[in-house]
């Protein structure tokens, strides 16, 4: 990939955001840290490994989904009913196989993207401080572990927001499979809410 090319993608990320709930834990580390492996907890890699297999397997299933769909429309819209339901138990299943350190955390809305998180918080963070990050994102099967550097640090104006702080942060040094999988998921979020957008419009119109 040409040096422009690289930009023009990386840029791009910047605007690909989206509010989700995000089960997450922190922990503040050093500069020098943030330049070694992670060490992902065995359950956690499992719940990685889990969240691949799951993702490739939905990118192959939507393929064939599309083609079933012009031949018999009712029995592919059976199918992503099952698809559906498989979701769901997986979903559950990585909620209780995850590791108590990232389970016995508040679930929280966020902003995500592929290239950084925003999230409530009760803690003020340095702008510049480095932090390892476990988030569990609740409405898929994607676990993501990976540093961290913080940007900003606002105080929340809304008086009902449980939480004081509102965080910035930029991964560093995240791996390509976590970005891989942060990304579909960014992106199949952005999509349902395309489609669900589409609908309020339809059933306004009505």
């Amino acid at each position: 990939m040409s040096q422009l090319k690289k930009t023009i993608t990386e840029d791009k990320r910047h605007f690909f955001r989206i509010t989700d709930s995000v089960n997450l834990s922190y922990r503040l580390v050093d500069e020098q840290q943030t330049k070694q492996p992670i060490q992902v907890e065995a359950s956690l890699l499992d719940n990685c490994s889990l969240s691949s297999a799951l993702a490739l397997i939905a990118e192959e299933s939507t393929v064939l989904y599309n083609k079933l769909d012009k031949i018999h429309s009712d029995f592919a819209s059976y199918l992503k009913l099952l698809d559906i339901k498989i979701d769901l138990i997986a979903q559950a299943v990585l909620s209780l196989s995850a590791s108590e350190e990232v389970s016995a955390n508040e679930t929280r809305n966020a902003n995500v993207s592929v290239s950084g998180l925003g999230f409530d918080c009760n803690e003020a963070l340095k702008v510049g401080q480095y932090l390892e990050i476990k988030m569990l994102l609740v409405h898929s099967t994607v676990v993501i572990v990976t540093y961290a550097k913080v940007v900003h640090c606002f105080q929340n104006q809304d008086s009902h927001n449980p939480y004081v702080y509102f965080i910035g942060v930029d991964y560093v040094n995240m791996t390509e499979n976590d970005r891989d999988l942060l990304s579909k998921h960014v992106a199949k979020k952005q999509l349902q809410q395309i489609r669900q957008q589409k609908e309020k419009q339809r059933h306004h119109g009505e």
